[in-house]
Protein backbone atom coordinates (compact mmCIF):
# COMPACT_ATOMS: atom_id res chain seq x y z
CA UNK A 1 0.00 0.00 0.00
CA UNK A 2 1.38 3.38 -1.03
CA UNK A 3 1.21 6.17 1.51
CA UNK A 4 1.68 9.92 1.23
CA UNK A 5 5.25 9.37 2.43
CA UNK A 6 6.02 7.22 -0.65
CA UNK A 7 5.04 9.80 -3.28
CA UNK A 8 8.08 10.76 -5.37
CA UNK A 9 9.13 14.40 -5.02
CA UNK A 10 11.88 16.47 -6.63
CA UNK A 11 13.74 19.17 -4.74
CA UNK A 12 14.18 22.57 -6.35
CA UNK A 13 17.69 21.34 -7.27
CA UNK A 14 16.25 18.30 -9.08
CA UNK A 15 17.12 15.67 -6.48
CA UNK A 16 14.66 12.82 -5.90
CA UNK A 17 13.14 12.41 -2.46
CA UNK A 18 9.89 11.62 -0.64
CA UNK A 19 8.13 12.78 2.50
CA UNK A 20 9.52 9.62 4.15
CA UNK A 21 12.66 11.71 4.75
CA UNK A 22 10.55 13.80 7.16
CA UNK A 23 8.39 11.12 8.87
CA UNK A 24 9.77 11.94 12.32
CA UNK A 25 9.02 15.65 11.88
CA UNK A 26 5.98 17.88 11.90
CA UNK A 27 5.82 19.13 8.30
CA UNK A 28 4.07 22.22 6.94
CA UNK A 29 3.51 21.76 3.19
CA UNK A 30 2.65 25.02 1.42
CA UNK A 31 2.17 25.96 -2.23
CA UNK A 32 4.09 29.18 -2.72
CA UNK A 33 4.24 31.82 -5.46
CA UNK A 34 6.78 34.62 -5.69
CA UNK A 35 4.53 37.20 -7.35
CA UNK A 36 1.48 36.65 -5.15
CA UNK A 37 0.13 39.31 -2.82
CA UNK A 38 0.45 36.69 -0.07
CA UNK A 39 4.22 36.32 -0.66
CA UNK A 40 4.97 38.16 2.62
CA UNK A 41 3.83 34.91 4.28
CA UNK A 42 7.32 33.66 3.35
CA UNK A 43 8.59 35.73 6.30
CA UNK A 44 6.24 33.95 8.73
CA UNK A 45 7.06 30.54 7.22
CA UNK A 46 10.74 31.28 7.80
CA UNK A 47 9.93 32.46 11.34
CA UNK A 48 8.27 29.09 12.04
CA UNK A 49 11.29 27.32 10.53
CA UNK A 50 13.70 29.23 12.77
CA UNK A 51 11.52 28.77 15.89
CA UNK A 52 10.75 25.06 15.54
CA UNK A 53 13.28 23.75 12.99
CA UNK A 54 15.61 22.28 15.59
CA UNK A 55 12.68 20.82 17.56
CA UNK A 56 11.40 18.38 14.93
CA UNK A 57 9.61 20.64 12.45
CA UNK A 58 10.12 21.81 8.89
CA UNK A 59 8.35 23.90 6.27
CA UNK A 60 8.36 22.39 2.77
CA UNK A 61 7.74 24.92 -0.01
CA UNK A 62 6.15 23.81 -3.27
CA UNK A 63 6.22 26.59 -5.88
CA UNK A 64 3.21 26.53 -8.19
CA UNK A 65 2.31 28.60 -11.20
CA UNK A 66 -1.25 27.24 -11.08
CA UNK A 67 -2.51 30.77 -10.36
CA UNK A 68 -0.04 32.40 -12.79
CA UNK A 69 2.01 34.13 -10.10
CA UNK A 70 5.26 32.15 -9.97
CA UNK A 71 8.59 32.93 -11.58
CA UNK A 72 9.62 31.01 -14.70
CA UNK A 73 12.51 28.86 -13.49
CA UNK A 74 13.58 27.01 -10.37
CA UNK A 75 16.78 29.12 -10.29
CA UNK A 76 14.75 32.36 -10.32
CA UNK A 77 12.52 31.01 -7.53
CA UNK A 78 15.54 30.00 -5.41
CA UNK A 79 17.15 33.40 -5.92
CA UNK A 80 13.95 35.25 -5.02
CA UNK A 81 13.26 33.18 -1.90
CA UNK A 82 16.82 33.44 -0.68
CA UNK A 83 17.46 37.12 -1.33
CA UNK A 84 13.99 38.53 -0.61
CA UNK A 85 12.89 36.39 2.34
CA UNK A 86 16.02 34.58 3.56
CA UNK A 87 14.33 31.21 3.08
CA UNK A 88 16.25 28.31 4.64
CA UNK A 89 13.55 25.63 4.53
CA UNK A 90 13.50 22.99 1.78
CA UNK A 91 11.98 24.02 -1.53
CA UNK A 92 10.78 21.72 -4.30
CA UNK A 93 10.27 21.86 -8.05
CA UNK A 94 7.19 23.68 -9.31
CA UNK A 95 4.03 21.59 -9.12
CA UNK A 96 0.41 21.76 -10.17
CA UNK A 97 -1.91 21.72 -7.17
CA UNK A 98 -5.29 21.33 -8.90
CA UNK A 99 -6.83 19.52 -11.84
CA UNK A 100 -6.10 16.32 -13.71
CA UNK A 101 -2.37 17.06 -13.83
CA UNK A 102 -2.06 17.94 -10.13
CA UNK A 103 1.03 16.50 -8.48
CA UNK A 104 0.22 13.20 -6.71
CA UNK A 105 1.07 14.82 -3.35
CA UNK A 106 -1.61 17.45 -3.92
CA UNK A 107 -4.03 14.84 -5.24
CA UNK A 108 -3.81 13.31 -1.75
CA UNK A 109 -3.68 16.55 0.26
CA UNK A 110 -6.74 18.07 -1.41
CA UNK A 111 -8.85 15.17 -0.11
CA UNK A 112 -8.30 16.54 3.41
CA UNK A 113 -11.06 18.88 4.64
CA UNK A 114 -10.29 22.30 6.10
CA UNK A 115 -11.62 23.46 9.49
CA UNK A 116 -15.06 24.10 7.98
CA UNK A 117 -15.20 20.53 6.65
CA UNK A 118 -14.57 21.42 3.01
CA UNK A 119 -12.11 19.35 0.97
CA UNK A 120 -11.25 19.78 -2.70
CA UNK A 121 -9.29 22.24 -4.79
CA UNK A 122 -6.56 24.46 -3.41
CA UNK A 123 -8.16 27.92 -3.38
CA UNK A 124 -5.04 30.02 -3.91
CA UNK A 125 -1.34 30.29 -3.22
CA UNK A 126 -0.11 29.70 0.33
CA UNK A 127 -2.62 27.01 1.29
CA UNK A 128 -1.09 25.08 4.18
CA UNK A 129 -1.16 21.42 5.23
CA UNK A 130 0.40 20.39 8.53
CA UNK A 131 1.35 16.70 8.55
CA UNK A 132 2.17 15.23 11.96
CA UNK A 133 4.54 12.32 12.64
CA UNK A 134 1.40 10.28 13.47
CA UNK A 135 0.17 10.91 9.92
CA UNK A 136 -2.63 13.35 10.79
CA UNK A 137 -3.14 16.13 8.24
CA UNK A 138 -4.56 19.54 9.11
CA UNK A 139 -5.55 21.94 6.32
CA UNK A 140 -5.47 25.73 6.50
CA UNK A 141 -6.65 27.99 3.70
CA UNK A 142 -4.44 30.79 2.29
CA UNK A 143 -6.00 33.52 4.46
CA UNK A 144 -4.82 31.76 7.63
CA UNK A 145 -1.31 33.15 8.13
CA UNK A 146 1.49 30.71 9.03
CA UNK A 147 1.89 32.10 12.57
CA UNK A 148 -1.85 31.96 13.33
CA UNK A 149 -2.38 30.36 16.77
CA UNK A 150 -4.43 27.58 15.11
CA UNK A 151 -1.41 26.48 13.08
CA UNK A 152 1.11 27.04 15.85
CA UNK A 153 -0.90 24.93 18.31
CA UNK A 154 -1.12 22.04 15.83
CA UNK A 155 2.66 22.25 15.33
CA UNK A 156 3.46 22.48 19.04
CA UNK A 157 1.04 19.68 19.99
CA UNK A 158 2.61 17.33 17.43
CA UNK A 159 6.31 18.04 18.06
CA UNK A 160 8.20 14.89 19.06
Amino acid sequence: MTTINDIPLATIDGESTTLAEYTDKVVLVVNVASRCGLAPQYAQLEELQKTYGDKGFTVLGFPSNQFLQELGTEDAIKEYCSTTWGVTFPMFERVRVNGKKAHPLYQELTQVPDESGKAGRVKWNFEKFVITPAGDIHRFRPDVVPTDPKIVSVIEDALP
